[in-house]
């Protein structure tokens, strides 16, 4: 791709959706504008789609398109990036075989592309965050959800018909709290759903136990426990709250020890949750990698927060289109 062209960068989410213009100089992108809204689903993808053509619209107005190399998609999966079709997200109720790709090339005549969004964002770290330069690299969503993104021998390795990186539905206990579909799961551990879950189960004992929980006040209030809530209780010094990232740090270094000695990656990139709690998970996790893994592989291999943090999302569809 030659220096100073622009990109368009569509991330579509289950609640918001962005479209960002980008500017590419040879080693970074800039980014220029950008347009949010929320991802109304009620309203069918018909409905959200036209809103990111026009906001598309809105961004290039100025531009000759000559001067666009190509939009980038990511959106959650199942999808099929050889034919750019959206297969039916579980966070896009209704988005069923959504050729987008094509949507898109039509409308605008730009050449399209379209990666699930953990892809997405390993191709983003990989190339202007924390894995610049290197040439195995995973990254981790660890999120809503977990996901992976593979990087192997300088390129985006995305598996016979894109599930590579699923890690999520990787079997890490025999019970234990539900993701990915089931229960014991990486995801159900490592994730904001799973550690939600951990807390609700922990609390309920202490409080059937006649104890006090710092972020709980009484079972009724059991729904209102995020992941986040129980991380300020353990930054304030809550030994339960602490004990809960614990446990959930355990199960990373676990499914991290699984990764380094399956792919002996040189970094493993972990977004959203581990950026902002990387302090209440990382020791459980270290230890159980030095206990797990090989040591020859684990030496060659940094475990890292993701740099671009809440732009990743921008820069991870604006990937997409530089990568092809």
């Amino acid at each position: 791709m030659a220096d100073n062209q622009h990109l368009i960068g569509i991330d579509i989410g289950g609640t918001k959706c962005a479209v960002v213009l980008g500017k590419y100089n040879g080693e970074e992108i800039n980014i220029i504008n950008k347009i949010t809204f929320p991802t109304q689903i009620a309203k069918g993808p018909e409905y959200i789609l036209n809103e990111i053509k026009a906001a598309v619209h809105d961004l290039i107005k100025d531009i000759s398109k000559s001067a666009i190399a190509g939009i980038g998609i990511s959106c959650g999966g199942p999808l099929n990036s050889k034919t750019g079709t959206i297969l039916s997200p579980p966070n896009l109720i209704g988005w069923d075989s959504i050729k987008v790709v094509e949507l898109f090339e039509k409308e605008f005549g730009i050449k399209t592309y379209l990666q699930n969004d953990a892809n997405a964002c390993a191709l983003a770290e990989w190339r202007f965050g924390a894995g610049r330069g290197l040439e195995n690299v995973i990254f981790l969503t660890f999120g809503t959800g977990m996901g992976a993104g593979l990087i192997l021998n300088g390129k985006l390795y995305s598996g016979t018909n894109d599930m590579a990186g699923e890690v999520g539905h990787i079997r890490m206990a025999g019970f234990g709290p539900v993701g990915y579909g089931k229960a014991g799961s990486f995801e159900g551990f490592c994730s904001g759903g799973g550690i939600r879950q951990l807390a609700i189960t922990k609390a309920l004992e202490r409080l059937q136990m006649g104890e006090l929980v710092s972020f709980c006040n009484n079972i009724n209030d059991l729904e209102s426990i995020t992941a986040k809530t129980v991380s300020d209780a353990a930054f304030a010094g809550d030994e339960l709250a602490k004990s809960i990232y614990e446990i959930s740090g355990e199960y990373l270094g676990k499914g991290l020890a699984i990764m380094i000695d399956m792919l002996n990656p040189e970094a493993i990139i972990i977004g959203s949750i581990f950026t902002r709690s990387r302090d209440l998970l990382w020791p459980a996790a270290e230890r159980v990698i030095k206990a797990e893994s090989l040591s020859y592989s684990n030496a060659v291999c940094k475990i890292l927060p993701a740099q671009l943090d809440e732009y990743i999302g921008d820069y991870a569809a604006l990937a997409v289109a530089l990568n092809n």
